[in-house]
């Protein structure tokens, strides 16, 4: 199993198929992948999905560390309709346990054993996403619908393209209570994939007068801003954010779309990338930008790119890399055929 020298090690190595097996990574997919469009959200239905999508997580895990972390918009959003007087950290928690349960037996078909954790993890409830609500969960609602909704049930809800949906506030991550545990289980259970801070994790926060005392907290932490914050925790080599729409994009959706195969975060905040796309896009590159920030390891590096190219990513072949050394800021993906030139059309667009 890696040592800590043999880790500060590998730190360097550049990223590709021939990387040691303990290469630490961090990846992250989105709740929309244990739905496929057009279908009803059901326990059956998830399932078809995540054994769709278990043999790619399962190969990722026989080649390097791995740490999977999932989204849960789709579902916490079906479970608050269901029950509409549970807080956010209650359906947190179930939606947590629902899609770790629903991952770990596809895993396990896959030939992969995993260990899902229920993860807490402390904000600020006095911090200002409170005072604005802004991420997306549950479906969207015409109109009319979205009003008496409103009305009837004292939700917030927010223009979502030519849609409405429901939107909760979305603080940031300060501590992730359970990472010392799933350190522990990296080092000392190489065999087990564990499956941690699903949905962004339980938001909690300490009470002041006792802090060791929790209490829940009516929010939904952005999975991707808490999957860099876990990676930067556990010290990851790299963390790839999953997606069913490709890497990064300019002028996403028009004739002259082009991907970035490599992007430094300075370039990235320079010309404020995802910044049409506040409730998908956006979050995930303003998280790869905060893990390699934020990253104390040498040639640290993140990724966004689509579940099925999950492999080529790590040969730069798919998806975009955001990392520090980058001349110039950007490399531009040359298009495959001209005929292909245009982008995948994302589902995740008009979800979270």
């Amino acid at each position: 199993h890696l040592t800590r020298a043999t880790a500060a090690a590998s730190s360097s190595q550049s990223y590709s198929t021939t990387t040691p097996l303990n290469d630490r990574i961090v990846v992250a997919v989105g709740g929309n992948a244990l739905q496929r469009r057009g279908e009803r959200l059901t326990i059956e239905n998830m399932l078809k999905a995540a054994a769709d999508m278990a043999p790619t997580i399962a190969s990722l895990a026989k080649d390097h560390e791995l740490v999977l972390t999932h989204g849960n918009g789709p579902q916490v959003g079906e479970l608050a309709l269901e029950r509409s007087a549970a807080t956010f950290d209650v359906l947190g928690a179930e939606s947590m346990g629902q899609i770790g349960y629903v991952l770990a037996q596809a895993l396990s078909s896959a030939g992969c054993n995993t260990a899902p954790i229920i993860c807490q993890v402390v904000v600020d409830p006095q911090h200002e996403a409170f005072r604005d609500p802004s991420k997306f969960v549950g479906p969207i609602y015409g109109a009319k619908e979205a009003t008496a909704l409103s009305q009837s049930l004292g939700w917030v809800m927010k223009p979502d393209g030519e849609y409405f949906r429901r939107v909760v506030p979305s603080p940031p991550p300060l501590e992730i209570l359970q990472v010392e545990a799933i350190r522990t289980l990296l080092e000392q259970c190489p065999d087990l994939l564990p499956i941690a801070c699903g949905g962004g994790g339980i938001p909690v926060s300490r009470i002041p007068s006792n802090p060791r005392t929790l209490t829940g907290v009516e929010a939904v932490i952005d999975k991707d801003c808490c999957g860099a914050k876990l990676a930067n925790e556990l010290d990851a080599d790299a963390y790839i954010i999953l997606t069913d729409g490709g890497g990064i994009w300019q002028n996403y959706g028009k004739p002259d779309a082009r991907e970035m195969k490599l992007a430094s975060p300075e370039y990235l905040l320079g010309t404020k990338a995802g910044k049409n796309f506040p409730g998908s896009m956006g979050p995930k590159i303003q998280a790869a930008i905060d893990f390699v920030h934020n990253s104390k390891r040498e040639g640290a590096w993140a990724a966004i790119g689509d579940l099925r190219d999950a492999s080529d990513i790590f040969g730069n072949d798919a998806g975009t890399i955001v990392r520090e050394d980058v001349e110039e800021g950007v490399v531009w993906r040359q298009p495959k055929v001209v005929a292909d030139s245009n982008p995948k059309q994302s589902k995740e667009q008009h979800k979270s």
